[in-house]
């Protein structure tokens, strides 16, 4: 059975994601490279707004990814409610740098009607795990 939304996010594979209800997912702007029902691979740079003093990627902004990321997989399974984060619990475990590429991997682990679990993992461009995440979501009963 065919998914319409996957069918639908296929078409920007290779492409910046510019299109998005969400400003945050417009502001990372990410690249789709892969996407499966319940699995999302997307290229992001790290730009100087992304950056803490140091000068490599803030461990707020790996939050931010690894949360939209999280969402957009879980909009990819057939539900017919909007989800969202009860919790993200990080860890960071490597540094990527100011104009780095880093690739973000998503799963969903166990879904449920009303509880989803999925992960989201981030590697530099030496292809070493920078950050690791798992999250809760919830449904919100609103409609899709």
């Amino acid at each position: 059975m065919s998914n319409a939304i996957v069918e639908e996010f296929k078409k920007y594979i290779g492409q910046e994601i510019s299109e998005s209800p969400s400003a945050v997912t417009r502001w990372l702007k990410g690249k789709l490279l892969e996407i499966e029902e319940g699995a999302l691979v997307a290229e992001f740079v790290v730009r100087p707004e992304m950056t803490n003093p140091l000068g490599i990627l803030h461990g707020g902004s790996i939050a931010l990814i690894m949360d939209d990321m999280i969402g957009a997989t879980v909009y990819t399974l057939p539900t017919e409610v909007h989800f969202v984060s009860t919790n993200l619990n990080v860890s960071y475990l490597n540094a990527a740098r100011l104009n780095e590429k880093i690739i973000a991997k998503t799963s969903i682990v166990k879904k449920g009607k009303t509880f989803i679990f999925a992960e989201c993992e981030i590697y530099n461009s030496r292809n070493s795990l920078i950050a690791k995440c798992s999250s809760g979501l919830v449904s919100t009963n609103l409609k899709k």
